[in-house]
């Protein structure tokens, strides 16, 4: 190669970078507004669109977990887009003195107590009932969620909504999660939700937020639907 065919490849792979450059904050604009006004219309007709057959299963489901006395529904605090707390709603799937029985159940069990301090999350839970068991199996419980995506608090797909506590797993990339509404699903549900780690979890949601756009909310939805059938969830 000649000194001149070797100035040629070097300006031809500059070039290359610079435009590589250039396309990121595009890219990064792309992503932007589609989490603006594109993802809340998406939110808005499919919640609107599944109401009519949601709502009556809600009701007959919340009549049943009250059955033992305690309430139907369960809301918990959490953070939503720009770190706006919200109350996220479920159908309770834990006996009425959860947390109290949590607090025993970690004070005795030490192993339990330093999983829940690692992933927030316990492979024996002793606070959930035999139909919350079920619910959570088949996803059901999330289906109140449905309100918070309609105000406006939650959309349809991304990132799980997480604790004050819980945020700080995310480290360096809070800021991703805090950018967009949380999810009643997402890639984490889809790509073996318990079976990965937290640290992953945490990948899935940056990778979410750079790649979020409608044909990929809509395999989403569609693979937690198959899920929700097949009550692989938990």
């Amino acid at each position: 190669m000649t000194h001149f065919d070797r100035r040629q490849a070097i300006a031809s792979e500059e070039i290359e970078a610079i435009g590589q450059q250039a396309l990121q904050p595009r890219l990064a604009t792309n992503v932007k507004s589609y989490f603006s006004l594109p993802k809340r219309l998406l939110d808005l007709c499919l919640a609107m669109l599944m109401a009519p057959v949601l709502v009556p299963l809600i009701v007959v489901l919340w009549l049943l977990v009250r059955s033992d006395g305690g309430p139907g529904f369960f809301g918990h605090n959490r953070v939503g887009r720009h770190g706006k707390h919200f109350n996220c709603y479920k159908l309770r799937s834990m006996v009425p003195d959860a947390e109290v029985r949590l607090q025993i159940y970690l004070a005795e069990n030490s192993q339990a107590a330093a999983q829940w301090q690692r992933d927030y999350k316990l492979d024996d839970d002793p606070r959930i009932t035999k139909l919350g068991q079920f619910l959570r199996r088949s996803s059901l419980d999330e289906l109140p969620q449905l309100w918070n995506v309609l105000r406006g608090e939650m959309s349809l797909v991304g990132p799980r909504p997480v604790t004050a506590p819980e945020l700080s797993m995310y480290g360096s990339r809070a800021g991703i999660y805090r950018s967009m509404r949380p999810g009643i699903t997402g890639l984490w549900q889809v790509s073996g939700r318990n079976s990965v780690s937290y640290e992953r979890r945490v990948d899935l949601d940056e990778e979410y937020f750079h790649r979020a756009n409608l044909l990929l909310d809509l395999l989403i939805i569609a693979k937690t639907a198959l899920a929700v059938l097949n009550r692989t969830g938990r």
